[in-house]
């Protein structure tokens, strides 16, 4: 790494006002050098840390090293360039509370039964930060989405789970995404809070989880605004912002000299829509705008080159093979599988595993509509075809990804037997049913119903 932190070790300073990062004592070799071959005995090490950060709204499609022209992402293209990436991602739904509750349980929408504004977690729930915490790790989440609130059972196994005090003085920020009222605070927050937790059980093990909200706003420091002034650019200065937290943090990593023993991943809980298919925002529809999402992850040695999964991987699949990554077993009754199988073949360019992946997600269009009845939309990718479905209604779309990626042509007429053969699988997942005792209902007073809808989200009669 030499003298100078490749992780913007000046920015840090500048961005948290800590001299001492951009004058910190240097290590040798804070983030060692490592081959591929070393993944799978990571498990066996008793020292290794976790820390997951989610962007909330990121679509993949938006970042470098997924293709994106604009320069939005150069510290995540850098630390891809050095981890692992997946290429092709799926979130399980395109609203925050039914996504992450598949993310953290990797269960489908159609097992945790989380579908609805008033929808929460239940204390039978298997997650992953208690699974962590059982083995000894510290845990800490900090999240600044009211959808992942405590009564909504997602702080469960977190030692210390918290929605940072604001602190940053609001002119010096921009917001243009017209759905959204302005929240207090930043990402800026988030970041001073996971800081801080890592200034004080850096010699813990432990788990750190950051869950991001400023892309969702588009909201940036205005002084570093790089693009223009139109809703898309509002939203690439959001992630450009992101992109700065996510240094400061990776950055604060190596000044505690906590890379060698860290697996640090990122992902995204949902995309965003810009008027592909007639809609702008999320949590409407299920198109690969809004489902499509990254997730890559950096390892406690850097790769000479990046390994890169091409096959189709879900949000289910993330703790599955966070957890598998320091030898522990993925939550009870998981779906998701882990993903190391796929890393190791991607690594050794040897064949990906033979059976047809799939990936399946939900979406009750009336999630926050009080006392209205529920709407289901579903979607199954079995690659390359993708189904997107009203359960009882006959209309169905139907696109081959490898020629229409932006899902623009249906083909549900012209492939009749495709369509059917898909239908037939979330017929049978939605059969299935949701697990017993996973989901419970929560009542909402008048503030938390203010906050949420200070999301951008109409929780209404």
């Amino acid at each position: 790494m030499g003298a100078r932190s490749l992780w913007v070790a000046p920015l840090v300073a500048v961005l948290l006002g800590s001299a001492d990062c951009a004058q910190r004592e240097e290590t040798a070799d804070p983030w060692p050098r490592g081959t591929a071959d070393a993944i799978p005995e990571l498990g066996r090490r008793d020292d290794l840390n976790v820390v997951f950060v989610l962007v909330d709204t990121l679509r993949a499609d938006h970042l470098g090293a997924y293709g994106y022209a604009r320069e939005t992402s150069p510290v995540m293209d850098r630390m891809m360039a050095r981890g692992v990436r997946f290429a092709r991602v799926e979130s399980q739904s395109s609203w925050t509370k039914a996504s992450m509750a598949s993310l953290w349980t990797a269960t489908h929408p159609a097992r945790t039964g989380i579908h609805r504004y008033s929808d929460a977690l239940s204390e039978a729930a298997s997650m992953p930060a208690e699974i962590l915490r059982e083995a000894g790790f510290v845990t800490c989440g900090v999240f600044r989405n009211g959808w992942l609130a405590p009564n909504f059972g997602f702080s469960q196994g977190f030692d210390l789970y918290t929605k940072p005090t604001p602190s940053v003085d609001r002119e010096r920020f921009a917001q243009h995404n017209p759905s959204a009222h302005r929240l207090q605070g930043s990402d800026y927050d988030a970041t001073q809070a996971a800081i801080q937790f890592l200034r004080i059980y850096h010699d813990r093990r432990f788990l750190l989880y950051v869950h991001y909200m400023d892309v969702h706003q588009y909201l940036y420091e205005a002084e570093s605004a790089r693009f223009g002034t139109k809703l898309v650019d509002a939203y690439d200065n959001a992630i450009h912002w992101a992109d700065r937290n996510v240094g400061a943090l990776f950055g604060e990593l190596e000044r505690l000299d906590l890379l060698r023993k860290t697996v640090f991943a990122v992902g995204a809980d949902h995309g965003e829509s810009f008027r592909e298919h007639g809609q702008e925002g999320h949590g409407r529809t299920l198109y690969a705008e809004v489902t499509r999402v990254p997730f890559f992850l950096t390892l406690p040695f850097q790769l000479p080159q990046p390994i890169v999964v091409q096959p189709l991987v879900r949000n289910v699949d993330v703790w599955p093979t966070l957890l598998d990554l320091v030898g522990l077993a993925p939550p009870a009754g998981a779906e998701g599988e882990s993903l190391l199988p796929l890393v190791e073949a991607a690594a050794g360019g040897g064949d990906p595993d033979p059976r047809p992946r799939e990936s399946f997600a939900q979406l009750d269009r009336t999630w926050g509509r009080v006392g209205m009845a529920p709407k289901p939309l579903v979607s199954l990718t079995r690659w390359p075809y993708r189904l997107i479905a009203s359960p009882g209604d006959d209309a169905r779309e139907l696109y081959d990804l490898d020629s229409d990626p932006g899902e623009q042509t249906n083909l549900a007429a012209s492939l009749p037997e495709v369509a059917a053969e898909l239908q037939a699988s979330v017929d049978s997942q939605l059969t299935a049913g949701p697990r017993e005792g996973l989901s419970v209902k929560v009542e909402l007073d008048d503030l938390q119903l203010q906050q949420l809808r200070a999301l951008g989200y109409a929780v209404r009669p």
